[in-house]
């Protein structure tokens, strides 16, 4: 399955393990990686326009081969209506903040800064990521589950059987 994969998202909630994923994908696939979250913030922490990030993801999603590692609903449908493949991390909130808390300090590939202390607001986006952002994940994914792989995990476990499975893919 995995060689048979050209175009991957990998989608979640923040804190849910979605880049560790990416990576161990890339690193598995040979697929060119590309972080929303480096996309979207600027190493000052504030954000380039929405129209520049909406077109470097239309440029993105226009190519062969990519994994694309990110939520950012407002521009999942035109990444789910190219890819092959989704990998979504439905992981429980206690678990997705537990995650934020283990990565503070560390330097990150995927973010252009040191995350040094928690955000409330980033943590309050956590916690209501299930009323407010999975129900339209959902509705998405079904939308576009036709013709696509669609593989969710529920747990770390999970996602670690996976890799069990196709180690030798």
């Amino acid at each position: 399955m995995l060689s048979s994969m050209k175009r991957v998202l990998v989608i979640g909630c923040p804190g849910a393990g979605k880049s560790t994923f990416a990576r161990r994908l890339r690193d598995t696939t040979g697929l060119p990686l590309y972080y929303l979250d480096r996309i979207w913030h600027r190493p000052d922490k504030t954000n380039i326009p929405r129209e520049e990030f909406d077109a470097r993801v239309a440029e993105l999603t226009a190519g062969d081969r990519w994994i694309i590692d990110g939520n950012y609903l407002r521009t999942l449908e035109p990444r789910l209506a190219r890819c092959d493949t989704v990998f979504f991390l439905d992981l429980p909130v206690d678990v997705c903040l537990a995650g934020v808390a283990a990565r503070m300090g560390q330097p990150r590939e995927d973010m252009p800064w040191v995350e040094e202390e928690p955000d409330e607001e980033f943590l309050q986006y956590i916690r209501d990521f299930p009323a407010d952002q999975l129900p339209e994940i959902l509705r998405l994914l079904e939308q576009y589950r036709a013709g696509r792989r669609v593989i969710t995990f529920r747990s770390r476990a999970e996602a670690e059987a996976f890799w069990v499975a196709h180690s030798s893919s």
